[in-house]
């Protein structure tokens, strides 16, 4: 999740673009850079916060062109570095393009670009575009926008992007693919930006482009054509909130709507999973599938959020790949002699790819000749730098300290994981780990339709804002979602909760029952289904006031249940992915309810460095 801003119209572009790069520093936080048409093309780019790029200019001197684009990069191919960060240029220094997105087929567009002679100067995907438009226009394509239509017909994935040309001065064309695109303008300019964040300083009329479509700016002027050069129009509407609301999208906290951007974070995170030959991949991999074909060992180590991921994992790696899983706390791992040899493989798993402890637990892992594989949500982290392979979740920035999606997208990855060692292995066929992929696509429309409970979430919130304690219990995949179910609601309400596995309820957890003490219980459908039913039933014989979390076509919950709210139906092993969404939703009303602080609870850090 980049940022993107720029400008053509009658000032100077470098301040406006500076000023929207600094209200979208928080999509992007790992480069920046710009591109200013003055007569020549003239790029600023460094690693690093924004800050960084400011030196470099006040150190350059300001750039005095009236047509730009400005970039905020969030890393997904290739490390932050200042080659690698945007905009990227052509090799004969003409064409520059920003964007934010992925390019899923780079990788046989880049080797055939190869082939034919071209250099590339940085490892993502991004520079393949730029190289593409730039043969159109060797090629006889009359102007940019045709440029662009012609290179958009070849490359698949999602995406926004954002390009001039320096013989085409004040025209910026820019064209989306699912990723967002937002238009305005005003004063005699014409603006682009990533989302609303970047604009409301200067308009509050906006026009968002549709999928496919490429638009035309100039500082007189707005044309949006479809991808045969056919006009067409965007959906145009006006924006009352104010800056601050702007970079929440109009949530009233990171929270909120980061819970609200999983969809779209679970489908990036699985883009690209198959190549030419329809075999799983990886982002990236530095051993080969011979060694992961013999692993007689995965130890999961993680902290927090991401351990609960890991527990959900288990049952998906025990289940397609046959091997046994162990899930341990990072922090214990090295203190307790674990049993690792060259045929074991250790998966860490780490948001921010800086967790100290479970720094510490890979690097004895390595110690011990073990294979480590990352699963992060940072390229160029330090996990993802030491591991032998890396599965990065593409979630983009999570603001809030509490962890949202972040988590579901450590599901896809380790599921994305669990299916490559089934195909290492020889226990999938490769139509089977298709229709495993398959279904995991599925999932962002599923989950959407979730939300539309939140409502009744939000009527939910009381009762459990006046409990002194709330309990959760599941089986199998459910008790991870209990506990994951727990862990939010005392993050950010602080009320006391836990989570149990529902078989251990009569084994001393059950004395904690009271009159009207509230219980979440995991109870979609699955083998274990008839098992929870039981559960429930226990705990509403001692007075607890059961929310019930089920299928969709499960009916027969109403009469044992007090409240439910349903998910769809899907494999059972993917559930943890949407009956993890009305529990988020739950804790962050509660903790409104509250008045508690949603995004920085008290005590809490988003990354530990420190052990």
């Amino acid at each position: 999740m980049c940022g993107i801003i720029g400008y053509t119209g009658p000032g100077h572009a470098l301040p406006i673009l500076m000023e929207g790069l600094a209200k979208l520093e928080y999509r992007g936080y790992d480069s920046a850079g710009v591109a200013v048409v003055d007569g020549d093309l003239t790029v600023v780019k460094r690693a690093g916060k924004l800050e960084m790029l400011r030196v470099a200019l006040d150190l350059g001197g300001q750039l005095g062109g009236s047509t730009g684009l400005g970039h905020t990069r969030w890393a997904t191919h290739g490390e932050p570095t200042d080659g690698n960060a945007h905009p990227h240029v052509d090799p004969s220094g003409d064409i520059a393009i920003i964007h934010n997105g992925i390019i899923e087929n780079h990788a046989e567009l880049k080797a055939a670009l190869v082939a034919e002679g071209s250099r590339f100067s940085s490892e993502t995907d991004t520079e393949v575009v730029v190289h593409l438009i730039a043969a159109e226009r060797r090629n006889g394509a009359p102007d940019l926008a045709t440029a662009v239509r012609e290179t958009l017909g070849r490359i698949k994935g999602a995406f926004a992007i954002a390009v001039v040309d320096r013989r085409e001065p004040g025209t910026i064309v820019a064209a989306r693919r699912e990723t967002p695109l937002i238009l305005g303008r005003c004063d005699g300019a014409t603006l682009l930006s990533s989302d609303v964040a970047g604009l409301i300083a200067h308009t509050r009329d906006m026009e968002a482009l549709l999928d496919g479509q490429v638009a035309t700016l100039t500082p007189g002027g707005l044309e949006v054509t479809d991808l045969d050069g056919r006009p067409a129009q965007g959906h145009r509407f006006t924006v009352d909130w104010d800056i601050a609301s702007a970079e929440k999208h109009g949530f009233e906290h990171f929270m909120l709507k980061e819970i609200h951007e999983q969809p779209l974070a679970v489908r990036e995170t699985l883009m690209g999973r198959v190549d030419a030959t329809g075999r799983v991949i990886l982002d990236e991999l530095r051993c080969d599938d011979e060694e992961l074909r013999f692993v007689d060992k995965v130890y999961i180590v993680a902290c927090g959020t991401s351990y609960h991921a890991g527990m959900v994992a288990k049952y998906a790696i025990e289940h397609w790949a046959g091997i046994g899983v162990e899930v341990e706390i990072a922090s214990e791992f090295r203190y307790r002699d674990p049993i690792l040899t060259p045929h074991t493989l250790v998966v860490a798993i780490s948001q921010s790819g800086e967790t100290i402890d479970t720094l510490a637990a890979t690097s004895h892992a390595r110690a011990q000749s073990a294979r480590v594989i990352t699963v992060t949500n940072v390229v160029g982290s330090s996990l993802a730098r030491d591991a032998d392979g890396v599965v990065y979740t593409r979630a983009g920035p999570e603001v809030a300290v509490a962890s949202t999606k972040a988590f579901t997208t450590q599901i896809i990855a380790l599921d994305v994981l669990a299916l490559y060692l089934a195909q290492c292995r020889r226990k999938l066929f490769p139509d089977e780990c298709r229709d495993h992929l398959a279904r995991m696509e599925a999932l962002p429309d599923l989950m959407r339709t979730v939300f539309a409970q939140e409502h009744a979430l939000a009527d939910l919130a009381p009762l459990f804002a006046r409990a002194s304690y709330v309990m959760f219990f599941g089986r199998h995949v459910g008790l991870p979602i209990a506990l994951e179910g727990a862990l939010k609601l005392k993050e950010i309400s602080y009320l006391h909760a836990e989570g149990f596995p529902a078989g251990e309820m009569k084994h001393g957890p059950i004395a904690l029952i009271g009159n009207g003490g509230p219980v979440v219980a995991l109870a979609t459908h699955g083998h274990v289904r008839e098992k929870v039913l039981s559960n429930i039933q226990e705990v509403k014989a001692r007075g607890a006031v059961v929310l019930a979390v089920a299928t969709e076509s499960d009916t027969d919950i109403k009469e044992l249940a007090d409240h439910v709210v349903y998910v769809p139906e899907v494999h059972e092993l993917l559930y943890p992915v949407l009956t993890v969404v009305p529990l988020q939703l739950l804790a962050y009303h509660v903790a409104v309810a509250l008045g508690r602080d949603v995004d920085q609870p008290r005590n809490l850090a988003k990354t530990v460095t420190v052990e």
